[in-house]
């Protein structure tokens, strides 16, 4: 099947939304138990970590760690917002640099300012998203970004958009209270959906979604720990508690440039195969063999593989053993832990 899909429907009783493109899931995101990125609380400083510039917090759903604190004393009420899920057993993951984000609008309170996405060109355009930016925004201290997905939106959608995160952002940073409390929830996965995907798309609401558009056969795909690659080779893709091992293997082919084409293959792929699989943390890739004069070329593709990807991830290189590492934000719960 061509052409992108989005799927709206639930799983196990949670509610979840796929990405297909050509008819590979590209995308997945579910509803965990866990606290989620955007869940912004007001949190009371608990003790300082000496040697390592942070604090921990009380939260309603246990401790948090707030890392870069300076002159924060144990205590004292603080807003914060959740960044990523924690690995069982730690604090979870805050920043006390909020932000309100939408479809269409981001208001940052700690960056004033009016910026436009750098991807819309477009003078006139530009110039209409800060007619529109100003008239919304007034005299607020706030900044503002209007993402990319601006252009060729409506303008009445977008003057919404910016209002009602400016509501929000004002709701939350006039809060008075001091006792550790939710004050905003962090989107569920449809809204997620209509707020990231914001390609044109094919949306499909019915019950049985999944289903009926091969989204349950590719989970159970995702489930494994093989990937298929083109040309015969696969990744093997293995989390431990340390880190995520990746293998790279070339399968039946046999010709001497076998270890390259999997390597090239596996740098296309790899964005893709984490991001449905919810895998952060430090990966560790065990590529197959390859000229060293074809490093800088596989160092180029997957850049470009993760420069398209939503979730932060650092390229940190070769070791000696001659395995490339990434450092890539643990932004959500791996889907083995959620589907069982």
């Amino acid at each position: 099947m061509k052409g992108r899909t989005i799927v709206l429907d639930h799983i196990q009783g949670r509610e979840a939304a796929a990405l297909m493109v050509d008819g590979t899931l590209d995308d997945f995101l579910i509803a965990a138990d866990a606290p989620a990125p955007g869940t912004i609380y007001r949190a009371r400083a608990d003790r300082p970590v000496k040697g390592q510039g942070g604090m921990f917090l009380t939260t309603p759903d246990g401790p948090a760690f707030l890392r870069q604190v300076k002159g924060l004393a144990p205590g004292a009420s603080l807003l914060v917002q959740v960044t990523g899920y924690a690995e069982p057993g730690k604090a979870i993951p805050v920043t006390n640099r909020i932000l309100f984000k939408s479809r269409y609008a981001i208001v940052t309170p700690d960056a004033p300012g009016l910026n436009i996405s750098r991807r819309i060109r477009d003078e006139d355009v530009r110039d209409q998203l800060l007619e529109i930016a100003h008239e919304q925004m007034g005299d607020s201290a706030y900044g503002l970004i209007l993402r990319s997905c601006c252009q060729g939106a409506e303008p009445d959608e977008i003057a919404e958009d910016i209002s009602a995160m400016l509501a929000l952002a004002d709701q939350v940073l006039s809060d008075s209270g001091t006792d550790p409390e939710t004050l905003s929830e962090s989107d569920g996965p449809h809204i997620l959906a209509w707020r990231d995907w914001t390609d044109p798309a094919e949306v499909v609401t019915a019950s049985g979604g999944f289903k009926d558009h091969g989204v349950l056969d590719a989970l159970d795909t995702a489930k494994g720990i093989s990937e298929a690659l083109p040309g015969g080779g696969h990744l093997y893709i293995q989390p431990t508690r340390a880190l995520v091992a990746v293998d790279v293997n070339t399968g039946s082919d046999s010709s001497l440039a076998a270890g390259t084409k999997a390597n090239f293959a596996c740098a296309k792929a790899l964005a893709r195969a984490l991001r449905v699989r919810g895998l952060g943390g430090q990966i560790t890739l065990d590529l197959a063999p390859m000229p060293k004069k074809d490093r800088r070329g596989f160092e180029s593709a997957l850049r470009a593989a993760f420069k398209a990807d939503p979730d932060e991830t650092i390229l940190a290189g070769w070791t000696p053993l001659g395995h490339f590492e990434l450092q890539r934000k643990r932004s959500r719960i791996p889907l083995t832990e959620i589907l069982k």
